[in-house]
């Protein structure tokens, strides 16, 4: 086995204590608790053009998890969220929520599938108008909303705020509201990026409902669902027409399309070679410290399953006192 393979977590397959359900995403195993929790396990595993690559990456789960988990922490002065407790450096336990049928992208620079689209001629996306002249990494004039939905075939799809109601996918008084607390958390996210030396270009949220609340549910401000870059440098780089240098998951893609690999139909994924998957690795390590100002403690993955397993056991007994 690769060194690289035994640490790391790129599956789970556990059946906890009173566990109705069972689901893995592209990243997450989730494992449903009852008909009241959820226990979200993040994997090494990483994805991108919704396929998952072949290789899992170091210490990628516990970025992901232990970032989200702080952040949560952080906003739920702006809005209620999922969490009840982080029980381990992968592992999140929180309330099961009713997702709404619609990601919540939030955009402050023209970078990424943005960029893609205006540079492609669009002047419109999701029902924003955007300027002409502008380049790539662009400030945007202020943030915007650019919300998608999944289609059949797993991608992301653009939709307008008329189209969400029109297909009575999230009635407006709710719309409304998930629109107001998206942008809230993104401005909580620019401040402390900034604070921090970093541009929080483009982030994700996911929201869903628990009874009557809305709940923030998911991850938030990872480099998995959000865009940095370092803000001393930026603007020398985008005076130059230089790439920024990205802390989010932007950096494996344009490898994967150097590749010859977009995730199309007839396409062959490329094996990622070792010394790439250590970069991916530290470029998570690296986020994960600028973000926080915390240094990052790598996990033991020793007997990691067997770890899990016992202190998810262990706080659902906990529950059920």
């Amino acid at each position: 086995m690769n060194k690289l393979d035994q640490d790391t977590l790129l599956s789970t397959n556990f059946f906890f204590k009173d566990q109705v359900s069972f689901n893995r995403g592209k990243v997450r195993d989730i494992y449903t608790i009852g008909d009241e929790y959820l226990v979200m396990i993040a994997s090494d595993r990483i994805s991108a053009f919704d396929h998952v690559l072949t290789n899992p990456v170091p210490f990628k789960g516990q970025v992901l998890n232990q970032i989200a988990s702080k952040f949560l922490d952080d906003t739920q002065h702006i809005v209620p969220n999922w969490k009840i407790e982080e029980l381990d450096p992968h592992v999140t336990i929180g309330y099961k929520c009713e997702p709404y049928p619609v990601e919540f992208v939030v955009r402050g620079y023209l970078a990424g599938h943005a960029w893609r689209e205006y540079s492609s001629g669009k002047r419109e996306i999701c029902g924003v108008t955007l300027p002409n002249g502008l380049k790539e990494n662009d400030k945007l004039p202020t943030p915007i909303l650019t919300p998608s939905t999944k289609a059949e075939s797993g991608h992301d799809l653009d939709i307008t705020k008329a189209e969400i109601i029109a297909q009575r996918l999230i009635k407006k008084k709710d719309l409304d509201k998930l629109e107001k607390y998206a942008l809230e958390l993104y401005e909580y996210g620019s401040k402390h990026a900034e604070k921090q030396g970093l541009i929080l270009v483009d982030t994700k949220y996911e929201f869903g409902k628990k009874g009557d609340t809305i709940m923030l549910i998911d991850e938030i401000h990872t480099p998995d669902s959000s865009r940095y870059f370092y803000k001393n440098d930026y603007e020398e780089i985008q005076k130059k027409d230089q790439q920024q240098k990205q802390l989010s998951k932007e950096f494996v893609r344009q490898w994967l399309i150097a590749h010859d690999f977009q995730g199309l139909e007839g396409q062959i994924m490329p094996t990622m070679p070792n010394e790439f998957i250590q970069q991916i690795s530290q470029r998570y390590i690296e986020l994960y410290e600028n973000i926080t100002g915390d240094k990052f403690e790598k996990r033991n993955y020793n007997n990691v399953s067997h770890t899990i397993e016992e202190r998810v056991n262990e706080f659902i007994n906990t529950l059920q006192e």
